[in-house]
């Protein structure tokens, strides 16, 4: 029985490993910090993956998006801070615009608070609807729609252009 279980958690994790990274990605803005916190939600669904029923995937976003959320709750001389200087950039004196565009929107994304962004990457990145994203965060419909808002309306001051948003985004403002 053991034995089928681990096999079972071991073929989820392959495959939806990288799935589960994208997303933990998004919300950190790190790829160690994303793959910190998946690993850690992993463990939390591993010692619990026997009585996990339905939608395994959906419960371990669930523990990544309040472990993110958590970690804005401890206390400063508690967490880790990054001291690595910004990822490169594009090589050459004229990068390419649509990188120059992307990473404009990922910077202002790691300015919105950690609540904001989760909302963001449900609605945009999981293309998930109000209620879907309500119920994974744990709050009401209107909660997701006015963080939303706020979020976009910030994104919209830090970023501004217009050409960001549709080629970034893949749609309009």
């Amino acid at each position: 029985m053991k034995e089928s279980l681990e096999a079972e958690f071991t073929a989820f994790v392959a495959d939806r490993g990288q799935a589960l990274l994208r997303i933990a990605h998004a919300l950190t803005g790190e790829r160690a910090t994303a793959e910190d916190l998946v690993q850690g939600a992993l463990a939390k669904a591993y010692a619990r993956w026997p009585r996990i029923h339905g939608d395994a995937e959906a419960y371990v976003r669930r523990i990544i998006y309040n472990d993110r959320a958590s970690f804005w709750r401890r206390p400063a001389r508690q967490r880790e801070v990054s001291m690595a200087e910004p990822p490169d950039r594009p090589y050459g004196s004229r990068p390419d615009q649509e990188v120059t565009n992307r990473l404009a929107v990922r910077e202002a994304l790691l300015t919105l608070p950690a609540r904001q962004r989760a909302v963001l990457v449900l609605r945009y990145l999981e293309d998930r609807s109000v209620e879907e994203t309500a119920e994974v965060l744990g709050c009401r419909p209107g909660t997701v729609a006015s963080q939303t808002s706020r979020a976009l309306a910030k994104l919209r001051d830090l970023v501004g252009d217009a050409d960001v948003w549709t080629h970034s985004t893949g749609g309009s403002r």
